[in-house]
């Protein structure tokens, strides 16, 4: 496939197949497959194939990595059954004990949850620092950090990281980046564009985008995702054929279906920003949000989720939840239905209270992820809803 075609023909056709009669793409169930000779088996024994046994990899499997490897820019990629299932899996493949991992404040709470619990028990270091800083990272740095691992926008507050200035930084020390692209995707942003040598996605959000899909996936140069496929195959978090089918199909109307998600999240962040009860907004298409400018240069799209928090703290978010009728009260993001959440209460069973004040995730935050109804609607519920919250 000739790899100059837009983001939103890839989608299409990354994964055309001149020999394959069917248009939808057919769903391989089978869990081992036979050869035909023992030199056959032989071959397909002796590295990464999709046709040998499902842990090591399967032809829908394989069809959904070429077309997310396609919009993204990357080489190869290797599907797994989680977005946590792709970081743990990469971090395991990536790092030992000795090493030393730079991370960031603001990131998603299972992210955080697992490089300040799980992966320091492994003799790893861990340093978080604040993302909208260049120079942090530097600071950072040590004689044996091997990785640094990024999330833009961020997941609740989203914030900007400079991808291409933190890259050439990692570059210049022999330092691996990694970064977290589920938020924006491929269509409004490409890391690997910029520098990143590693990009992962939690393929249950906005890529496949109808809330009925559970799986990640990590994509880049080949001979790291090689490296990260044999520790995948130990681990054993493999994708379901069905997620994989499923995902592939809703990758289809991605481009669609975030083009109509970046404007609508833009008319309620605007709206959201002039309200007297919202305190502040955080979407970086504001031209208020404080790294506009850097989101203008390194993105296409800003993307379907929002935060903004309340004068009222906690309990004005619990009442806006509990008032608005349109959005779902649900985790998750990039579905066909907008859904609504309060991550200090979401989180609670991930990070500790201390964690969530150095993350920066204010009690009266509500995450907004922005679904397919028309912004008017969203708007007018929002507006009740904001009304009728009590006086404080």
């Amino acid at each position: 496939m000739d790899t100059s075609f837009t983001v939103e023909t890839l989608l299409v056709h990354a994964d055309a197949d001149p020999t394959e009669a069917a248009i939808a793409p057919p769903l391989f169930a089978s869990v081992p497959f036979s050869a035909g000779s023992a030199e056959a088996f032989r071959e397909m024994n002796s590295g990464r194939h999709d046709r040998f046994y499902r842990r090591y990899g399967n032809p829908t499997q394989a069809r959904l990595e070429q077309v997310m490897a396609a919009a993204e820019g990357a080489e190869t990629g290797m599907a797994t059954a989680s977005g946590m299932g792709a970081i743990s899996t990469t971090l395991l493949t990536l790092l030992g004990r000795g090493d030393h991992v730079v991370g960031q404040r603001s990131m998603y709470g299972g992210t955080l949850s697992l490089l300040q619990e799980i992966v320091p028990r492994l003799g790893i270091e861990v340093t978080l620092v604040e993302q909208t800083d260049v120079d942090a990272f530097a600071a950072a740095i040590r004689p044996n950090t091997k990785l640094i691992m990024l999330e833009t926008p961020s997941n609740p507050l989203l914030r900007l990281t400079d991808v291409a200035a933190v890259a050439a930084l990692a570059r210049e020390h022999g330092i691996l980046t990694f970064a977290d692209n589920t938020v924006a995707t491929p269509v409004n942003h490409r890391p690997l564009d910029h520098g990143v040598d590693l990009v992962m996605h939690s393929l249950t959000k906005a890529a496949s985008g109808h809330s009925d899909v559970l799986a990640g996936i990590v994509l880049g140069r080949r001979e790291l995702t090689d490296r990260i496929w044999q520790t995948h195959t130990m681990i054993g978090a493999v994708v379901s054929p069905f997620d994989a089918w499923l995902a592939l199909r809703g990758l289809r109307t991605l481009s669609m279906r975030m083009d109509r998600q970046n404007r609508t999240a833009l008319a309620l962040a605007h709206f959201l920003d002039e309200h007297p009860a919202v305190r502040v907004v955080n979407y970086p298409g504001l031209p208020s949000h404080p790294q506009h400018a850097l989101a203008q240069r390194q993105m296409v799209g800003y993307g379907g989720l929002l935060s903004f928090e309340l004068d009222g703290g906690y309990q004005a978010a619990e009442e806006l939840l509990a008032a608005v009728e349109l959005p779902a009260r649900s985790s998750s993001l990039g579905g066909v239905r907008s859904l609504v959440v309060q991550p200090a209460a979401m989180w609670a069973q991930e990070l500790t209270e201390e964690q969530l004040a150095e993350a920066g995730v204010p009690a009266g935050l509500v995450r907004f992820a922005v679904g397919l109804e028309a912004e008017t609607d969203l708007i007018a519920d929002l507006s009740r809803a904001l009304s009728a919250l009590k006086p404080r």
